[in-house]
């Protein structure tokens, strides 16, 4: 029997706020010596009261927007009763019944279609979101020695869960799920997404049923705290195969909860899977009952940034781009930012945004994955790229030149004029003297002369690359094809 892997995911991200989550103290824990961005709340003692905050609901409510969830009236704050050496107050504070979002989705790429062909509308994927709440952070555990430190620094800071419906049946979706995820994280500015500083983390939850039934299987294992996309595809990988096994062989799955081993790439039995009765929620008795009003969602509604799928389709639209070129543009939103000013410049000098696109997706992404820089650091402002575009556009240099010149604007920032001027590197126009080197190029070559009179034509593209050597590549291109090709059919007759 064939089987097909149903896949669900619980990302947790931390939000970009300055302060915790219930009291006042830093947020960006980052560097800090251990235990220094602590206070009677976060550090659980007994009388300390929570406080919301406000930036936090915000940002949940914007993120919850952007996956087009409905937001309820009212909402609250639960404990959820574990033990466990993080958890500063034997409780975390999260929320489970009135959560501020629920019922939203993701459009992610099928990833079943060639790149291709892609994205198109009817070919996306819709992945269901469950809710978006908010809950606390924990504390931190360093293992040395055999003894177990905690670092309380990251105890309230605040975090955003994001549960997605078992709507993935592949890696591969869960993968693309994730990936945008973040990016629509990164461009609404509430989490910084960086995996590699514990801002976003997963939980997988897998389970097997025969292909082509609907019936979800009752019978699941959660990989808990995967701390990078690369842990989640391979764990998921990995489990996927093993629950594949166990049903071939006749065996039955257990529902567990379960670790990732990095080092020994397994899956590992940590305890039987929870359920939310094991965490006794209970309303938190020290925070009230959010009120959610309309005029708040819609305030905060009317602060969403244009999203990556409109960024794409308005692209597409408006400057014709192919759906890739829009597709990696808008990878990042710095990357999409740097782009739009550079067409917006562009617009003032009748520059084609899609030969914009063109030098952006092709040079500079080049040169900046050679140095391994980041478009922050880039050099060059989007106006100097439209200027360099001009340059080209009447006549004063040309594409090989230009390519030159931007190898310079991106060490340098100077702009291109400046260095066209200083270089001497404008283009060649002058007939007469491109009439004269050709003339010479003719003379020196006469077998490659004799070889186009006898028919074989495409011996021309040596004799005009020939022509533009001589010229150090600065003649005017389309000039030295008109001048060889009326040489060489003179000579035909």
């Amino acid at each position: 029997m064939e089987y097909e892997p149903v896949i669900g995911l619980e990302v947790h991200a931390q939000l970009l706020t300055q302060s915790k989550m219930f009291c006042a103290c830093s947020a960006d824990y980052a560097g800090a010596p251990p235990n220094t961005h602590v206070c009677p709340v976060c550090l659980g003692l007994p009388g300390a009261l929570p406080t919301i905050n406000k930036l936090a609901v915000e940002y949940t409510i914007l993120t919850a927007l952007a996956f087009h969830c409905s937001i309820p009236e009212f909402a609250k704050f639960d404990r959820k009763n574990y033990h466990y050496p993080d958890l500063m107050k034997g409780y975390q504070i999260s929320q489970y019944d009135l959560p501020l979002s629920l019922d939203g989705y993701i459009l992610i790429d099928d990833a079943g279609v060639s790149k291709s062909q892609i994205p198109e509308a009817e070919r996306r994927v819709r992945i269901g979101v469950r809710r978006v709440h908010l809950e606390e952070d924990t504390a931190k555990l360093f293992h040395v020695d055999g003894t177990s430190l905690v670092d309380v620094n990251r105890s309230g800071v605040p975090l955003m869960e994001i549960v997605s419906e078992p709507d993935m049946h592949s890696v591969e979706e869960a993968r693309l799920y994730s990936m945008k995820l973040r990016q629509i994280l990164r461009y609404l500015g509430v989490s910084s997404g960086d995996m590699e500083k514990g801002a976003m983390r997963f939980e997988a939850n897998i389970s097997l049923r025969p292909k082509g039934s609907t019936t979800l299987s009752q019978t699941r294992t959660e990989i808990k705290n995967l701390n990078s996309l690369r842990a989640m595809v391979h764990a998921t990988e990995y489990e996927i195969a093993r629950q594949t096994k166990i049903l071939e062989r006749g065996g039955t799955v257990e529902q567990e909860t379960m670790g990732w081993d990095e080092a020994r790439n397994v899956t590992v039995t940590q305890r039987s899977k929870e359920e939310a009765h094991d965490y006794r929620y209970f309303p938190e008795p020290d925070l009230p009952r959010l009120e959610v009003s309309r005029a708040w969602v819609a305030d905060i509604q009317s602060k969403l940034p244009e999203l990556p799928d409109d960024k794409c389709e308005r692209w597409m639209r408006e400057y014709g781009l192919s759906a890739y070129d829009a597709g990696v543009l808008s990878a990042e939103k710095e990357i999409a930012a740097y782009y739009d000013r550079a067409v917006d410049e562009g617009k003032q000098r009748q520059v084609d945004p899609k030969v914009i696109a063109n030098w952006v997706s092709g040079e500079l992404f080049r040169l900046m994955k050679d140095t391994n820089a980041e478009i922050d650091a880039v050099k060059i402002k989007p106006a100097q790229i439209a200027d360099l575009i001009v340059l080209i556009n009447n006549g004063t240099i040309s594409n090989n030149i230009a390519k030159t010149v931007f190898e310079e604007m991106y060490l340098s920032g100077r702009d291109p004029g400046v260095i066209v001027q200083e270089k001497g590197l404008a283009q060649i126009s002058d007939r007469g003297a491109l009439d004269s080197i050709a003339e010479k190029v003719l003379a020196e070559n006469p077998k490659q002369v004799a070889d186009y009179l006898a028919g074989k034509e495409t011996i021309a593209r040596f004799l005009i690359g020939q022509v533009m050597k001589a010229t150090k590549g600065q003649a005017n291109p389309g000039l030295v094809n008109e001048i060889v090709l009326q040489k060489l059919q003179k000579m035909k007759q």
